[in-house]
């Protein structure tokens, strides 16, 4: 029975020299973070660009085609299917990182704001019920000052 699982086990595919560099090429510009990633999803279009190195792909995902472009050279061609939907995943996972970051760090800046407006809060009730409880003792002094008065005349 474990024979016929790995039987059916997708193998891993091997891509080309051509396709490896172009895999080489993109994951490299994912790893720098100013590289900026935008996307068609509905038209099935991703593009990379890095300003720094001069660089820009395009990926048009219903069309299998990578367009790579630098200051010197640009190349677009039509790769297999399963070359380009490995490339997008890299990609979306990659833009899916970076979104997670930055949820991550608008999520710690409203807890920050949260927190400090509570103890804020915290505080200032604290102030007025201590004010309150000064008020309540002044008061008990008072009525206890006015009592004795009643009683000496």
């Amino acid at each position: 029975m474990i024979f016929m699982f790995k039987f059916f086990r997708k193998k891993p595919r091997v891509y080309s020299k051509i396709e490896n560099h172009i895999f080489g090429i993109i994951t490299e510009l994912l790893k720098v973070g100013s590289t900026d990633i935008n996307c068609d999803e509905l038209g099935g279009k991703y593009y990379l660009s890095n300003e720094e190195q001069h660089f820009k792909v395009t990926i048009l995902g219903n069309d299998n085609v990578i367009r790579l472009t630098n200051t010197r050279d640009s190349v677009a061609e039509k790769y297999d299917k399963i070359f380009v939907e490995d490339v997008l995943r890299a990609v979306k996972e990659e833009k899916h990182r970076r979104m997670e970051v930055v949820y991550d760090s608008i999520t710690n800046s409203i807890e920050k704001m949260a927190e400090r407006l509570h103890n804020t809060l915290i505080e200032s009730n604290s102030t007025v019920n201590q004010q309150e409880q000064e008020d309540q003792i002044v008061r008990l002094l008072e009525t206890k000052h006015v009592k004795n008065k009643k009683v000496n005349y």
